[in-house]
């Protein structure tokens, strides 16, 4: 996933690229910015159920002792 900022020249969102050695800012449109947001959630989401998963079975761990 690329990294997505506030263009410091113009102000719009922008990709993040760096190219030998210089960092190059891409304008995206609103339609991908939306796409980035929701691949976002995606990836917390699943984290997410993750990081709960592993607490039930440190619960479950803790339990047994």
């Amino acid at each position: 996933m690329s990294q997505v900022a506030v263009c410091p020249s113009c102000g719009n969102n922008s990709k993040i690229k760096e190219v030998n050695g210089e960092v190059v800012f891409q304008s995206i449109q609103d339609e991908e910015l939306v796409k980035k947001i929701s691949q976002l959630k995606n990836v917390m989401e699943k984290f997410k159920s993750k990081a709960e998963a592993l607490e039930k079975e440190l619960e479950a761990f803790k339990s047994n002792k």
